[in-house]
C-alpha cells in the first residue's frame, strides 16, 4: 500500500502581478513528462538528484538558465539554475525540491522561455536501480530443460509496489538478446522462467525495471549474470575416415559435435573389441581415435546429471549401401543438393557427411536423415571452385554401409595449373612415349573432361590433340626428327587451364638407318663376288681387273727371307805398319771409257729386295769379273 504522508497546511504569498503573464503563458503549454520534447526529466535512484538534459543546440538556441516551481506547495516563484556554457543538462539537487512534489520545468534564454514547460511528478518519474539476479541456480532433470532465477527489485520506498521489471536471456557468445514473457511485477515477486535450455550450453541474463506508470523510462541493466546448463552425452557420435574401405594411412576417429558455446566438458570413450571392453577418462572434445577392430563406440559426459546415458554406435560394416549417389548445385550455385537410390533391407536412418578437400579429419560434418530422405541440400558456406567430398551411408541397427565417396562443386572453375610431364622408355619402333601426373584436386577447380597434348619444332607450329581424362601415357608417332618440345593441359567444363611444365626432346633421324642399308647390302654382293672369282680358274684373266692387288699376287715362301737373321756389321780394322813393295809404274795410254748400262728400276711391291733377281740374272751385265778391268 502506498505511504500518505501529512503536510501541514501554508499560506504563500501570491506571485507578484508582473510574473502573472509569464506564468499564464507558461501553464497554457505544459507539457506532460514523457512525450516527445526537447527535454527530459527524471530523478536518479536512490540518491534522488534531479536530472535534466535536452538534445544539444547551437550557441543561440541553448538555455543559459533552467527554472522550475512547485505547483503543489510553493507558489511564490520559481527557482532559478545556471546552465554553463555548451552544457546540455543540469542536475537539481535534493535540497532544492521537496519530496512527492511535482515541478513545473521550463528552459530559459534572457529570461525568454525557449520551449514549453514540463511537469514532472518526483514520485514517479525515476529512472530506477538495477535489479540484483541470484548466482544460485537450478535446473530441472526432464527435457525440455529449463531453470528459475530467483531475483530482487530494487530500492524506492515512496513506491515499491508499483515496479515492472523484464528480463533478456541469450546463449553465450550469441549477439542477439530474448525477451521472457511475461514483464515481472514487484509485488507479488515471482521468480524468472527460463524454458527450453540445452544441455551443456552457457547463457547469459540481465534485466532492468521501470516504474508503472513510467512506460519510456527503463532503469539501469543488471550486471550480466553468466550460468551452464549441466552437462550431458552428446546427441550424436559419428566416424572418419575409411572405416569400411581397405585399410589406409589416414586415421579413423570416433566423433562426436561440441556442446554449446563457452563451456569446456570431459567425455568418457566407450569402446568393446573382441568382446571386451575399453574404458578412455577424461577425453577432451570432441575426437577420439577407433582401435583396430572396435565393434560399437559410446560417449557420456563426465559430471553429468545422469552418468548412466551415453551416446553409443555400431562400428560393423554389414548391409546394403546406397548408389547412384549425385551431387548437383542449385540454381544460386551457394548449396550442394546430394541425392541417392536407397539399397535393400530396412535402414534406420541415414548419415550424409562431407569434408573440404585437404581439411583434417576433425573438420568432418555431417547430417542425420530419417530413412524415408533420400536427397538433402548441404548446410554451410560453401565456396566456388573448392571441391568437397561427400559420403553417404546407411545405418542399420547391427552396422554401418557406406556408399563411395564423390567429389561435389557448387561452381566449377578454370584449372589453374597443367599436369607435369616426363619421358618414359622409347617404344621398340624408336617413338617416345610420354607420360604426365595428376593435377591436385584443389588446383584443377573441378571435374577433369579431357586433356590437351601440344608439340611443337623450331620449322613447324604447334600442333595439339585431345586425350582422355582416363588416360595417363601415349606414345607419340609421327613426329619430325629434331628437337621438339612437349606441354599438356587440363580442361573442366569452365574451360582450359595454363600449360604445365613443358620438356625438351631430341628425336633422332631414323630415316639413315634405311638410306646406309642398300649401301651394306651392295658391298657384301660385291665381296662375295669377288670370293666367287677369286676361287673359280676361268676368270683368271679378271683377276687383276676386279680384285685388288692383295688378292691376286702370290705370297712369297718366308723361309727365304733373311729379315729375321740378325744384322752383323764388320768394323773397319786398321792394319799394321810393315814395309811395303815397291812398285814400278809405267804411264800407260788411257783405254776407251766403257759404259755400263743404267740398271733398271727396282720394282716395290712392298717386299723385301731380297728376293728380287739381281742383274746378272737378268743378263743385263756382262760376265767380266773386276780382276779383268783392274
Amino acid at each position: 500500500m502506498r505511504r500518505v504522508l501529512a503536510v501541514p497546511f501554508r499560506l504563500w504569498p501570491l506571485p507578484k502581478p508582473s510574473l502573472l503573464p509569464v506564468l499564464c503563458l507558461l501553464l497554457s503549454g505544459i507539457r506532460p513528462q514523457g512525450n516527445p520534447g526537447p527535454m527530459q526529466c527524471y530523478r536518479i535512484g536512490l540518491s534522488g538528484n534531479l536530472n535534466c538534459s535536452w538534445r544539444a543546440l547551437g550557441d543561440s538556441e541553448a538555455p543559459s538558465t533552467l527554472h522550475f516551481q512547485s505547483q503543489k506547495y510553493h507558489l511564490s516563484g520559481p527557482q532559478v539554475m545556471a546552465v554553463p556554457t555548451r552544457q546540455s543538462w543540469v542536475t537539481i539537487p535534493r535540497e532544492k525540491f521537496t519530496e512527492f512534489d511535482t515541478l513545473l520545468i521550463w528552459g530559459a534564454k534572457s529570461d525568454e522561455p525557449l520551449w514549453p514547460p514540463i511537469s514532472v511528478d518526483l514520485e514517479t518519474r525515476v529512472k530506477l536501480d538495477a535489479p540484483w539476479l541470484c548466482p544460485d541456480i537450478h535446473f530441472s532433470e526432464d527435457e525440455p530443460m529449463e531453470t528459475t532465477v530467483q531475483w530482487t527489485p530494487p530500492t524506492w520506498l515512496p513506491n515499491q509496489e508499483d515496479m515492472v521489471c523484464q528480463f533478456y536471456y541469450r546463449r553465450c557468445q550469441v549477439e542477439a538478446w530474448t525477451l521472457l514473457e511475461p514483464e515481472l511485477k514487484s509485488i507479488p515477486l515471482a521468480p524468472v522462467e527460463i524454458q527450453g535450455l540445452e544441455p551443456a550450453t552457457g547463457y547469459e541474463m540481465s534485466g532492468r525495471c521501470r516504474m508503472q506508470t513510467e512506460e519510456d523510462l527503463w532503469g539501469e541493466w543488471s550486471p550480466i549474470l553468466s550460468f551452464q546448463t549441466p552437462p550431458s552425452a552428446p546427441k550424436e557420435v559419428w566416424v572418419s575416415g575409411s572405416l569400411c574401405e581397405t585399410p589406409t594411412e589416414q586415421e579413423t576417429l570416433l566423433l562426436w559435435k561440441a556442446p554449446g558455446s563457452c563451456v569446456q566438458i570431459r567425455y568418457r570413450v566407450h569402446f568393446q573389441v573382441r568382446g571386451q571392453e575399453q574404458l578412455h577418462e577424461d577425453i577432451p572434445c570432441c575426437s577420439f581415435s577407433i582401435p583396430t577392430l572396435a565393434e560399437w563406440a559410446g560417449v557420456s559426459a563426465i559430471n553429468a546429471t545422469n552418468q548412466e546415458i551415453f551416446t553409443n554406435l555400431s562400428l560393423t560394416c554389414s548391409g546394403s549401401a546406397p548408389h547412384n549417389v549425385v551431387v548437383n548445385s542449385t540454381s544460386d550455385r551457394k548449396v550442394l543438393l546430394v541425392t541417392w537410390w536407397q539399397g535393400a533391407g530396412e535402414p534406420r536412418e541415414h548419415v550424409v557427411d562431407w569434408a573440404r578437400d585437404g581439411d583434417p579429419p576433425e573438420n568432418l560434418s555431417w547430417i542425420w536423415l530419417p530413412p524415408g530422405n533420400l536427397s538433402v541440400l548441404l548446410p554451410g558456406n560453401f565456396q566456388k571452385g573448392v571441391p568437397y567430398q561427400i559420403t553417404v551411408t546407411t545405418v542399420f541397427p547391427w552396422g554401418l554401409a557406406p556408399a563411395p565417396s564423390v567429389w561435389g562443386f557448387t561452381e566449377e572453375l578454370v584449372p589453374l595449373m597443367g599436369p607435369e610431364l616426363w619421358r618414359l622408355q622409347d617404344a621398340p619402333s624408336g617413338s617416345p612415349t610420354i607420360a604426365w601426373g595428376e593435377v591436385p584436386r584443389h588446383q584443377l577447380r573441378g571435374h577433369l573432361t579431357h586433356y590437351t597434348l601440344c608439340s611443337t619444332s623450331k620449322t613447324e607450329s604447334p600442333v595439339c590433340r585431345n586425350v582422355s581424362a582416363s588416360t595417363r601415357n601415349i606414345t607419340l608417332m609421327n613426329l619430325q626428327w629434331g628437337p621438339c618440345k612437349l606441354w599438356m593441359t587440363a580442361s573442366t567444363v569452365a574451360g582450359e587451364g595454363p600449360p604445365g611444365p613443358s620438356i625438351q626432346l631430341y628425336l633422332p633421324d631414323n630415316t639413315v638407318k634405311w638410306k646406309v642399308l642398300p649401301s651394306v647390302l651392295l658391298l657384301w654382293l660385291m665381296l662375295m663376288i669377288g670370293l666367287v672369282l677369286a676361287h673359280s680358274r676361268r676368270c683368271v684373266h679378271l683377276w687383276h681387273k676386279v680384285l685388288p692387288h692383295w688378292v691376286w699376287e702370290k705370297v712369297p715362301d718366308p723361309a727365304n727371307s733373311h729379315s729375321g737373321q740378325p744384322h752383323i756389321e764388320e768394323g773397319f780394322q786398321v792394319q799394321p805398319l810393315v814395309d811395303m813393295p815397291i812398285l814400278e809404274v809405267q804411264e800407260m795410254e788411257p783405254l776407251p771409257s766403257m759404259v755400263y748400262p743404267q740398271p733398271l728400276a727396282v720394282l716395290d711391291s712392298g717386299y723385301e729386295k731380297h728376293f728380287l733377281p739381281t742383274p746378272e740374272e737378268l743378263g743385263i751385265l756382262g760376265s767380266s769379273s773386276p780382276q779383268a778391268l783392274a
